[in-house]
């Protein structure tokens, strides 16, 4: 409540003097260079060096098991055109021998090691995002990223004692990346003005595409000449170092930030004066639970990120099995979507706060423009794919384009929680990260079955229904979404836990 009643006061002050507006167009013309996007872009390092973590063993485990998935009966059609292909891979095979263990797991086995990162995520997320809101995020996020850091460093280790002490590493450490996603948005309670709200959190986020996307492109070339422990090693490593920098750049405040400009401080205090962000035990559960606004989002996010999670998980099957492209290429090829995705994510943010500085769109719609642009794009382009896969070109500039209009979403639906409840924007991110883990393991498992049961028109009947349950998701979004903040977010207490 301090913080609130500093901003009010320091309202009064700039009313008085007239100056208001001479600190928002002082602030507005560093750009960049502000503290609020250096801050945005420690958080991109951040979100970088956490997907990187969190995708390492997916293209590590090819090299560290004599069989893997691909090489299954189920995939028999796939070896059939060229007998040199088998050929590459056995030769790959006998490289990663050379340079690093291996270990012999079956597919089911293989299977848990993949999906253990998620096992703690389903519990996590809530707790965490009610302590953030309490504590603060700085120490959270620097904790959890040294952490996670720590325990990729030990993965090679732990993995000679076996896969079960394996799994038990990578339960606790997606428990700690869980830490880091959920409890970095109480970060922009403080620090986003309204208007900046969108880049600064798309820039942040964007770090994880980027993660993807270099974790895919130079993981295969890593294990094929130093050996797959080296992955852990490298970006274990730098997680380490990374952390060490974060707790002295890094403040939860503005207002001790011993760097920070006089007027980007005002600036910032100033913006936010009229939102209630104070810290309380006290969460309004029964109006949370009636809050259509806040459903919508729930939903929204649950459905696009059903899709987003076929696409991550299966991008380098597909790439592979339906195109025919060999595994190095295949990799290489999976990576460029996620560069593109990158990238878009940046500009779609600034889009919509250009929009909104430059009262074009009303906030709801442009919320409800993006999350509309980063659905019906995306789905239209996946329904298409098996239409086009004959041709290697037209179907990877589908997939590219897929990226590039789902991470429009980023500055719609997906930041929508700041606008309706400022104050319990942790608790309602650990909502978000439940919503999204319970759609990961969903959406995966589901596309495997189809893929067993149809392989020929497995793909088709997978992209119908990711298609289907996406715009069921828009369409509900769009008829109950608001950017107001609601009642329930203003209220001091309703429910105690």
């Amino acid at each position: 409540m301090s913080t609130r009643a500093e901003a009010k006061a320091t309202v009064g002050d700039i009313s008085n003097d007239g100056n208001l507006n001479m600190a928002q167009v002082q602030t507005s013309r560093k750009g960049f260079c502000s503290v609020r996007h250096g801050l945005a872009f420690t958080l991109y390092i951040c979100n970088f060096l956490i997907y990187t973590q969190k995708m390492s063993m997916s293209i590590a485990i090819p090299a560290m098991v004599n069989n893997t998935v691909l090489s299954s009966p189920a995939n028999a059609s796939t070896e059939r055109p060229p007998t040199d292909s088998q050929d590459n891979q056995n030769e790959t095979s006998k490289e990663f021998k050379a340079v690093a263990p291996m270990y012999d797991w079956s597919p089911e086995i293989q299977g848990i090691i993949l999906s253990s990162l998620n096992y703690g995520s389903f519990l996590a997320p809530i707790p965490i995002g009610y302590v953030a809101g309490i504590f603060g995020a700085k120490y959270l996020v620097g904790v959890g990223l040294f952490i996670s850091s720590v325990l990729t460093l030990f993965i090679p280790l732990v993995t000679d004692a076996g896969a079960t002490f394996l799994i038990v590493l990578q339960i606790v450490q997606g428990i700690f990346q869980v830490i880091v996603n959920t409890s970095q948005y109480s970060i922009w309670v403080k620090w986003a003005p309204p208007q900046e709200r969108s880049q600064l959190i798309s820039i942040a986020m964007s770090g994880s595409v980027l993660g993807s996307f270099i974790i895919l492109l130079v993981g295969g070339f890593l294990c094929q000449t130093v050996g797959w422990p080296y992955i852990f090693y490298i970006f274990g490593g730098i997680g380490c170092a990374c952390s060490f920098l974060w707790f002295p750049l890094v403040y939860d405040d503005p207002a001790n930030h011993p760097f920070i400009s006089t007027g980007e401080r005002e600036y910032i205090v100033c913006s936010l004066a009229q939102q209630d962000y104070s810290s309380d035990l006290s969460l309004p559960i029964k109006a949370m639970i009636k809050s259509l606004p806040l459903w919508s989002i729930l939903v929204s996010y649950f459905s696009e990120f059903w899709l987003f999670n076929i696409f991550v998980a299966y991008i380098p099957t597909y790439i592979n099995s339906v195109l025919q492209v060999n595994l190095r290429d295949s990799g290489i090829l999976s990576a460029l979507p996620f560069l593109v995705g990158s990238i878009c994510m940046i500009l779609g943010g600034l889009l919509a706060d250009f929009l909104l500085s430059r009262k074009i769109l009303r906030l709801v719609t442009i919320r409800k423009l993006f999350t509309a642009m980063g659905v019906i794009f995306p789905s239209v382009l996946c329904v298409s794919l098996p239409w086009v896969s004959s041709s290697h070109i037209t179907t990877m500039a589908f997939l590219v384009l897929f990226t590039a209009f789902s991470s429009l979403s980023e500055a719609g639906s997906f930041v929508n929680i700041l606008d309706i409840a400022p104050r319990y924007v942790t608790f309602l991110r650990g909502l978000l990260q439940v919503s999204y883990h319970i759609s990961g393991a969903i959406s995966p498992t589901v596309t495997g079955i189809f893929l067993s049961q149809d392989s020929e028109f497995g793909w088709r009947n997978i992209f119908l229904l990711s298609a289907a349950i996406n715009t069921s998701g828009l369409v509900f979004y769009l008829i109950f979404g608001q950017a107001e903040v609601q009642e329930w977010a203003k209220e001091q207490t309703i429910t105690h836990l």
